[in-house]
């Protein structure tokens, strides 16, 4: 068995029977938590190189965190009802055309399937077996005109799993912060360093669940997803500071 099956049976097989079931959302999940742990983890970067307090940067954290995660789940849900509002128009459309322009649009289907490489009575009888039920004939003219498929996700679990998603990574950075604050652990830890760690296994996770969606180098997923967000912390840091720096 090639390796391609191999991994096709590891995403779409028993071993991962989940990645089956949520699969429509699984995409969602992941880009809202790539974006929750990276922007939370570049406030709290950031809160470090100005020095703020462990409260300073657990304020600015959740305001973050619900607040860019409620406008990312509004986006996802406008998005997605954008989508299926746009593809009913054009089903409408479709429909009053066949209604009103049967010649026209019969003529359309033929130039469809001419242009595949249909002819002669077997070029006919595909145009007339399609054109003989409204419903199949306005599908193929969404489908092959228009290059136009319906959108079968749910706005409102779209931008559900969003925030879901969002508030579940992007809180991980702040972890350590709010352990503090309750006095579990020293008043002598770095928490920067442990929110760090805690953040780079995070990244981890999610360009491991980036490759598996996107059946992509799971190394190169991982690197990817590491250095982004590294980048983005170590911006913010150094604005931090200097910022810090010029006000001090």
């Amino acid at each position: 068995m090639s390796s391609k099956v191999l991994k096709e049976d590891r995403i779409h097989g028993s071993k991962h029977p989940w990645v089956n079931r949520f699969q429509e959302y699984l995409g969602e999940f992941i880009y809202g938590g790539i974006d929750g742990s990276v922007t939370t983890f570049a406030v709290v970067a950031g809160s470090a190189g100005a020095n703020f307090s462990s409260e300073v940067v657990i304020i600015l954290g959740f305001a973050n965190l619900i607040a860019d995660g409620f406008s990312m789940s509004v986006g996802s849900y406008l998005s997605t009802k954008s989508e299926k509002e746009n593809y009913n128009k054009h089903k409408r459309i479709e429909y009053w055309e066949v209604d009103n322009l049967p010649a026209k649009e019969k003529e359309e289907v033929r130039d469809i399937y001419r242009a595949k490489g249909f002819s002669g009575e077997l070029l006919e009888q595909v145009v007339d077996k399609i054109t003989e039920d409204k419903d199949r004939w306005v599908d193929v003219m969404m489908k092959e005109e228009l290059d136009m498929s319906e959108e079968t996700k749910s706005p409102f679990t779209m931008g559900g799993v969003t925030f879901l998603s969002f508030i579940i990574f992007g809180f991980i950075p702040l972890i350590s912060y709010v352990i503090s604050y309750f006095e579990l652990i020293p008043s002598n830890t770095n928490l920067f360093l442990i929110s760090s760690i805690l953040t780079g296994i995070v990244f981890i996770i999610i360009g491991y669940l980036k490759a598996l969606i996107n059946q992509i180098s799971t190394l190169r997923s991982v690197l990817e997803t590491l250095f982004l967000g590294t980048a983005a912390a170590a911006l913010s840091y150094w604005v931090g500071n200097v910022l810090e720096s010029a006000f001090r």
